[in-house]
């Protein structure tokens, strides 16, 4: 019991190490945050802290690691860049106009390389061959699509 004692700050390295390893085998961040605690608890004991102390600093470490540290590093796990799949990748892309269209009458245009079937996304505006549009929907086969307006040269 006196070896413990003494060596309270190898005990508390030993939990943290086992923790850390059993984070390995987890990958939750849970074990780990836990770990980092135990580390609080053997620096107390290495600075000659009582006991009572070592097990509050390693609580308190734990805890406020798993409610501050935690979050921020599972968000930042969870990120990336987001999967567009199918025709919702050329929502918002720009395409060239290469057969008339009205709001009754169905056009083509050149988007992506491909030619699909457009309509303008306003029943109401005719849209003329060459003119640059940019898709707003698609609905089947269909692109509906609004005029991007043309800027003015000095």
């Amino acid at each position: 019991m006196d070896w413990l004692s003494e060596h309270a700050w190898a005990v508390w390295l030993g939990i943290a190490a086992l923790l850390g390893i059993a984070e390995l085998m987890s990958l939750d961040l849970v074990l780990v945050m836990l770990a980092v605690g135990a580390g609080g608890g053997a620096i107390t004991a290495a600075l000659g802290g009582p006991v009572a102390l070592q097990i509050i600093v390693a609580a308190v470490t734990a805890i406020a690691m798993l409610a501050l540290v935690r979050p921020s590093l599972v968000a930042r796990l969870h990120q990336g860049p987001d999967l567009v799949l199918g025709t919702n990748k050329l929502l918002g892309q720009r395409a060239t106009v290469t057969q008339r269209m009205t709001g009754l009458a169905v056009g083509q245009i050149k988007l992506a390389g491909e030619t699909w079937s457009a309509s303008p996304y306003d029943e109401h505006v005719s849209i003329e061959v060459g003119e640059t549009v940019e898709v707003f929907e698609i609905r089947g086969a269909t692109a509906y699509v609004h005029p991007i307006p043309e800027l003015d040269s000095p």
